[in-house]
């Protein structure tokens, strides 16, 4: 049997399945000098453990004791962490009254740190008392931790939560001098706007105590860190990105199931390949694009011991147990979602499978990073799916290696999300206009002035206070522009939880769901109560939801002609209704069920294009389908998209029609995902000669004849991918990507 890594990649140096393959070599350390030395309690730590600072470690202990705030971007098992805390404990035993909090993107993640603070107290004699403060946290604990602990790690939506009682904080909040946000790069898109308000929140709090914290950000890398750190935090950051670290020889492979014999499935192959990996001794992380697509990979797994699947929405004791196993090797391979991809220390690597690219480098770059924490070999194998975008990597290997990461966009003037931080502001301290305008915007006057006409706020003699029914915080919630959560329950025992809208795809009546290798059928939906009751079942059928769109333009707020091609930007209503599913055997439909479930309407942004009667005359007279032309375009238009703008495909919707009422033309909508929109329509809506040009490329240059999930299908689809024409669709898209490309842009309004 094989057993080290460079045997394992041997094993795959003949298989025509392999594309391309590239190896960084290894790197030397580079250490740093600091202008003074630690205090002797943290110098007899690193000491102890043989730590010698790298160069950007140091330059971040500098930079944050001249009191400035700091972005760190170096990459995975660089020692960004060692990097704030070793400043951070610092300042501790100079000031003795001095405070920190830690924000983690996970409990999990917190629950690992902790060890590591606990440890520098405990070494360096630095009284901190670090204390986990989240929702496990018990009630008879947290006085004690309010009233005692320097370093607390707490999560976003605990914070969230406590800060209408900052009055109980007022000692922690009167010493705060930093605020650690630890995998920064979690919150873009909706998640970072909702995060950008509650640190803004936060500072507002700390300086009616007379604190003003310093920020220090620890983040993946990403093309626009410091504005990136400045919409976050509404601060001016120092970037530290120049990594010192060692780093072993990695070997990254490009595996492509749709070439060779192209007769297995993406999952059985990368069933296969972590089945080697393992039994070649090697410690593997497997990534899936999906819950269920991990949950299937383990089950299928199951030959080899010592696999397990992990992914959000397990309960925290059985997540510990997997960490825990990992890391003392018990477990030699785990197949998880993207809920490892942050910095949990699960052990050392050799190799990590990436099944489908994840959607941004960013987080390409974090799962691969995840193996290699040791100087030795390692690998990472990106598996392509059948679509667009991972078989444009596959064919374009040079595109994808030179690939820089995206920008990270955080939104902060959705009026969606800024109002209801808005209520939770005054929830917590009266609301000036003139004062908070620079937490929240220039038009927080008008924002006040309509939340009072709903009785959310009133007018009082100190500001504008919070005068709703409910806690401010519970009408917020952080994962989603609402909240509104479903509970999954297995004989009164709590599975997993979802939003609305996956619930109603994935878990509505007859819904085949897989949990830990189990799979449960749905047999009841309360959608008052917000419950979904399951028993378990022995099948290997999967349910696929039928799912209708309309799209109602509501405000045209910008039009351009370029070449013909009407091209508009505004406020759109999208109303989605699952109305049935189908009981599927493999790709064979076994049956159909119809559905009455509510139609699901979102307030949101899109672009739109209009497609010139000329074009439409070519695809008639060659005696296409129209409405299948556009169909195709409009799924190859959002598998693309997400190469310009950072976002995932499920991020975006779309909606084609050969006569849209709106418009009086044949018309391609694209459409945020979320309430009130997020900016990625409206960046995509400027980068349209690009995106048009290279998904035309991409559907002419894939080898079918009929259209497939490499080029036109879309996973998406809540039409079951009909109808669509693959040659009017290139047809389409050449006339889009020619006129866009060469054209004149004429703004009509």
């Amino acid at each position: 049997m094989a057993t080290t890594v460079r045997e394992f990649l041997d094993l795959l140096a003949a298989d025509p399945n392999v594309v391309h393959t590239r190896t960084t070599p290894p790197r030397a350390a580079r250490y740093g000098i600091l202008f003074r030395p630690l205090p002797e309690g943290l110098r007899t730590y690193c000491e102890g453990r043989g730590i010698r600072l790298y160069t950007h470690q140091a330059a971040a202990i500098e930079h944050l004791r001249a009191g400035e705030n700091v972005i760190i971007t170096t990459p995975t098992a660089s020692g960004k962490t060692l990097a704030f805390l070793l400043p951070v404990f610092e300042r501790l035993a100079l000031d003795p009254a001095a405070t920190a909090l830690f924000l983690y993107p996970t409990k999990a993640l917190a629950n690992d740190q902790v060890k590591t603070i606990r440890e520098i107290e405990d070494v360096s004699g630095i009284r901190v008392d670090a204390a986990i403060y989240d929702g496990d946290t018990p009630a008879g604990k947290r006085p004690a931790i309010r009233d005692r602990s320097r370093i607390i790690l707490s999560n976003p939506h605990e914070l969230h939560q406590v800060l209408a009682w900052h009055m109980k904080w007022s000692r922690f909040f009167r010493n705060l001098r930093f605020v650690v946000v630890d995998e920064a790069h979690r919150y873009r898109g909706v998640a970072g706007s909702h995060m950008a308000m509650l640190l803004r929140r936060l500072a507002r709090i700390a300086e009616y105590y007379g604190a003003r914290p310093q920020f220090v950000l620890s983040s993946a890398t990403l093309a626009n860190p410091t504005e990136f750190a400045a919409r976050l935090t509404g601060e001016e950051a120092i970037l530290i990105e120049d990594d010192g670290s060692p780093a072993g020889e990695k070997t990254f492979i490009l595996y492509n199931p749709s070439v060779g014999d192209g007769g297995r499935s993406v999952h059985s192959v990368t069933k296969d390949l972590l089945l080697a990996s393992v039994e070649s001794g090697c410690r593997t992380l497997c990534f899936t694009l999906t819950r269920r697509l991990a949950e299937v990979i383990a089950a299928r797994s199951r030959e080899v011991p010592g696999i397990s699947a992990y992914r959000a929405g397990y309960l925290p004791t059985v997540r510990r147990a997997i960490e825990d196993a990992a890391k003392d090797g018990s477990l030699r391979g785990v197949v998880t979602t993207n809920a490892l991809e942050l910095g949990i220390d699960i052990g050392s690597l050799d190799g990590v499978i990436i099944s489908g690219y994840p959607g941004t480098m960013i987080s390409f770059r974090q799962q691969a990073g995840r193996a290699g924490r040791r100087l030795g070999e390692s690998f990472a194998v990106l598996v392509g799916f059948e679509n667009p975008l991972d078989q444009y990597f596959m064919r374009h290997p040079e595109e994808f290696f030179s690939r820089p990461c995206e920008h990270a966009v955080v939104d902060t003037e959705n009026p969606y999300i800024l109002s209801g931080h808005l209520l939770c502001a005054a929830s917590e301290l009266p609301v000036d206009p003139k004062r908070d305008a620079r937490w929240f915007g220039p038009d927080i006057a008008e924002m006040l002035a309509a939340l009072e006409r709903v009785c959310l706020l009133r007018k009082a003699s100190r500001g504008w206070i919070y005068a709703g029914r409910r806690r401010a915080a519970e009408m917020v919630g952080l994962d989603s522009v609402t909240s509104d959560t479903f509970r999954v329950m297995y004989e009164g025992r709590l599975l997993e939880t979802m939003d609305r809208e996956q619930a109603f795809r994935e878990a509505h009546p007859g819904a085949i769901l897989l949990h830990r290798g189990e799979t449960y059928v749905v047999t009841e939906m309360d959608l008052e109560q917000r419950t979904i009751q399951v028993e378990e079942t022995d099948t290997d059928t999967y349910t696929q939801p039928l799912v209708t769109t309309d799209v109602a333009v509501v405000q045209e707020l910008r039009r351009r002609d370029i070449g013909g091609v009407g091209v508009s930007f505004g406020d759109v209503t999208v109303s989605r209704q699952v109305i049935g599913y189908t009981v599927r055997h493999y790709d064979r439909v076994v049956s159909h069920h119809r559905l009455d479930l509510p139609p699901l309407s979102l307030a949101t942004k899109a672009f739109w294009l209009t497609i010139p009667d000329r074009t439409l005359d070519t695809i008639t007279a060659k005696g296409l389908d129209v409405a299948g032309g556009l169909h195709g375009a409009e799924h190859a238009l959002i598998a693309v998209m997400p190469y310009h703008v950072v976002c995932d495909r499920r991020d975006i919707g779309g909606l084609s029609t050969p006569l849209h009422p709106a418009t009086g033309a044949p018309t391609i909508f694209v459409y945020d995902g979320y309430e009130g929109g997020i900016g990625l329509a409206e960046k995509a809506s400027t980068l349209l000669p690009a995106i048009a040009g290279m998904t035309h490329e991409l559907v002419r240059d894939c080898s079918c004849t009929a259209g497939c999930p490499a080029c036109i299908y879309s996973p998406q689809c809540g039409n079951q991918n009909q109808p669509l024409d693959k040659e009017a669709a290139i047809l389409i898209l050449d006339d889009l990507a020619r006129r866009l490309a060469t054209g004149t842009s004429t703004p009509d309004a």
